[in-house]
């Protein structure tokens, strides 16, 4: 498989960048700074006068990092900084120790899978809601993909989670969160700097309203529910009633509106960014488009994808997952040490950055043949096997793995085959989308999309 230059965004340096130059990279897309070495090493080590990183593209010290040695390890103080100002700091998301281990244990049941497929209904009618939106659609136009697959995610999170988009603004709720979004870097730059918290940056007071607001509209929500359960139970209820098996202890109200953040924002976030790429990518071969299609009539017909159906579409199921290791929704995770320590060979300090940069190492030269091409192949079982399983890190690993990751998979399969089914895609001629990385990996100005009903 020949490399495919559309699928290479940028040209990675040469050798890490200078203080100023990796600064401004780093606010406005961190992805650039990763140096062409990252992506044909198993380890690069860049030291500087602010910092020490440990860029890591080998499974088996990821391994050591996220499983084997996890408790050694905590989430970096960069990441806790920067989401705590939209999440809180007491949410799963970046809890740590005994506080996380029982929020997880808490709340696992709520995300099995037997749970989560009653689900697939919902999943299926808010995507054929945006089948007879484009239908309305003009075919000699584009469409942004981008903005109607945060649409449906959102409509998704905010139906399954909190039972109706009647108990949120969802344009506006959308809104906020992009203004947060879009300041998260500047709390790596500071800290960068070891400036306090306070430290005033561009937008800065913007964000903090935003983030006020999404605070206020959770709190809204849980103490509504509160006093009206809902007819039909979603996941807020189950989170309300969930208690730690061990004792007995459910989360407070602060707690929960941490954790009904993380999961709006996280969840709909990282979906919706798997979609978009997904779909681009479909929309550049048109023969796999033909294929994708023909599958989900095989499997369901012309009737809506039920739970029944979706384990049977594989291609659409590779075509994601392919789609996730060229475009991670997450593009890096990062961890420090609790104190001096070894990660195999490599002393660490508490002071070491330790970046997993997922988007390089889905593109490392010595993990994946012909990394910069788009193959379902790398994805059919028989491939899958032989491949180092911290090779691909599109929700992580270990005990902190994504907890909603079947969730993800769930919902993105069945709104993709919904759509394939439904239209034909073609790129905007002269269109090479750019991945932007805040924190997640969104298309630069969108994505536009020519579809065509069938």
């Amino acid at each position: 498989m020949p490399t495919d230059p559309d699928l290479v965004p940028f040209e990675p340096p040469p050798r890490p960048l200078p203080l100023v130059t990796g600064l401004w990279k780093f606010r406005h897309n961190f992805i650039e700074t990763f140096p062409r070495p990252a992506y044909e090493q198993a380890v690069t080590r860049i030291t500087g006068k602010l910092s020490d990183s440990l860029l890591l593209c080998d499974p088996d010290l990821i391994a050591e990092l996220l499983v084997a040695r996890a408790d050694a390890f905590s989430q970096h103080t960069m990441t806790r900084r920067a989401l705590g100002s939209v999440i809180g700091e007491t949410s799963l998301l970046l809890a740590e120790g005994a506080e996380w281990r029982w929020q997880r244990r808490t709340v696992a049941p709520t995300f099995r899978h037997e749970t989560l497929l009653a689900f697939v209904p919902v999943f299926s009618a808010i995507a054929a809601q945006q089948v007879a939106r484009w239908r309305t659609a003009r075919s000699d136009a584009p469409v942004d993909v981008e903005a109607d697959m945060n649409r449906i995610a959102l409509d998704v999170i905010v139906e399954t989670m909190l039972g109706g988009a009647a108990a949120l603004d969802v344009a506006a709720y959308r809104d906020a969160l992009t203004t947060v979004l879009e300041t998260v870097q500047w709390h790596g730059v500071l800290m960068m700097f070891r400036l306090p918290a306070w430290t005033p940056f561009p937008g800065r007071r913007r964000a903090r309203h935003a983030s006020e607001y999404l605070h206020r509209e959770m709190h809204r929500v849980l103490t509504a529910r509160r006093a009206r359960p809902s007819p039909h139970p979603d996941l807020l209820d189950l989170l309300l009633a969930a208690h730690d098996a061990e004792t007995g202890r459910g989360m407070t109200d602060s707690e929960l509106t941490s954790n009904l953040l993380t999961f709006i924002n996280a969840g709909h976030e990282t979906t919706a960014v798997a979609l978009t790429w997904a779909l681009w990518l479909t929309a550049r071969d048109p023969v796999l488009q033909e294929k994708l299609c023909e599958e989900v009539t095989a499997v369901a017909g012309s009737a809506p994808i039920d739970a029944s159906h979706v384990d049977r579409l594989a291609l659409c199921r590779q075509a994601l997952q392919e789609a996730m290791r060229l475009y991670p929704p997450v593009p890096s995770l990062s961890r420090q040490a609790h104190a001096e320590t070894h990660l195999g060979p490599h002393q660490v300090t508490p002071n070491t950055l330790i970046i997993i940069p997922t988007f390089v190492l889905h593109r490392n030269v010595r993990l994946w043949e012909s990394p910069n091409s788009f193959s379902l192949e790398r994805f059919a079982p028989e491939q899958a096997k032989v491949r180092p399983r911290y090779a691909y890190l599109p929700f992580g690993a270990g005990p902190r793995v994504c907890i909603g990751a079947t969730f993800a998979m769930l919902e993105a399969t069945v709104v993709l085959a919904t759509l394939v089914r439904a239209f034909r895609l073609r790129p905007l001629p002269g269109h090479k989308p750019k991945p932007v990385a805040r924190v997640s990996l969104r298309p630069q100005g969108g994505m536009p999309l020519l579809i065509e009903a069938r």
